[in-house]
């Protein structure tokens, strides 16, 4: 991480964008949006590091602890991540690699594939889970009804994109 700035570039920025281009708000919006995700992915990649993880294998791992059975079809685990399929394939081919989770046939529908966790994927989870809870998943600074207002917010522009229809 560099040096922290004497100012806010954000706000610099979106001073100059007003006074050069017009109304900053969301650019200012957005371009904080993004900064904040990126120190969000720095915090989550460096608590899942040391247990070999990306956030991408630790969701599907958390995916199918939720699931009824601990094993989801792949289709269903795509559509559950907002994954396309060859992505699904990618995070299963390596958590199966280090055997966190196996591939099994469905009992009823020979075309479909079932991911099941293993028990090592369990237990990696688990310790996982109290990695990212420990630093809460790097949203730092908020307090718990912020969490929720940001929440709500960012729920409304997902949903206006079309994420979800309920």
């Amino acid at each position: 991480m560099n040096r922290p700035l004497p100012f806010d570039p954000i706000a610099r920025a979106a001073q100059l964008w007003e006074d050069r281009i017009g109304p900053a708000g969301t650019m200012a919006a957005v371009t904080g949006v993004m900064r904040v995700q990126q120190i969000i992915q720095s915090a989550v990649d460096g608590a899942l590091k040391p247990h070999g993880l990306t956030f991408a294998r630790y969701e599907a791992l958390v995916l199918l602890t939720f699931s009824r059975n601990a094993r989801l079809p792949m289709r269903v685990m795509g559509e559950r991540l907002q994954l396309h399929p060859t992505s699904v394939t990618n995070i299963v081919d390596r958590l199966e690699r280090d055997g966190l989770v196996k591939r099994v046939p469905h009992p009823t529908d020979r075309r479909t594939t079932l991911v099941e966790i293993t028990d090592e994927g369990r237990a990696l989870r688990e310790a996982a889970t109290t990695a990212v809870t420990d630093i809460d998943f790097g949203l730092t600074g908020l307090t718990e009804r912020q969490v929720e207002q940001l929440t709500e917010l960012l729920t409304k522009v997902r949903k206006s994109a079309g994420d979800f229809t309920s």
